[in-house]
């Protein structure tokens, strides 16, 4: 493990979203779900792939809040462009669980 100054992680901008829409994604060569996530009205609305399948059908995620880092460069996944990277820890199987606020907090919120 590399140590990272804290000048470091202030340069991740990870920010709280709230999923709007979601997608089956077919093509994608890991199963995957497509989103769109608005993070309130400075960034607004972006698209992620999430491999979230096993967890996670597309009719449940609309209205959940996500934390998502919103400063990588966009990343062509297939043929859909992701342009956030909503976060996630892996479960006991290896599968991804998503990074949620356990209280209500405002959209567009900064982690720190």
């Amino acid at each position: 493990m590399t140590d990272l100054s804290f000048d470091d992680f202030l340069k991740v901008d990870t920010r709280v979203g709230q999923i709007v829409r979601a997608e089956p994604y077919p093509e994608a060569r890991k199963p995957a779900i497509k989103v769109w996530v608005d993070f309130g009205p400075d960034i607004g609305e972006k698209k992620s792939s999430a491999q979230i399948t096993k967890h996670y059908a597309p009719e449940d995620l609309p209205g959940q809040k996500v934390l998502a880092v919103v400063n990588f460069p966009p990343r062509q996944i297939g043929k859909f462009m992701s342009e956030v990277l909503v976060l996630g820890v892996p479960d006991e199987d290896g599968e991804v669980v998503l990074l949620t606020p356990d209280k209500d907090v405002p959209i567009g919120g900064r982690m720190y």
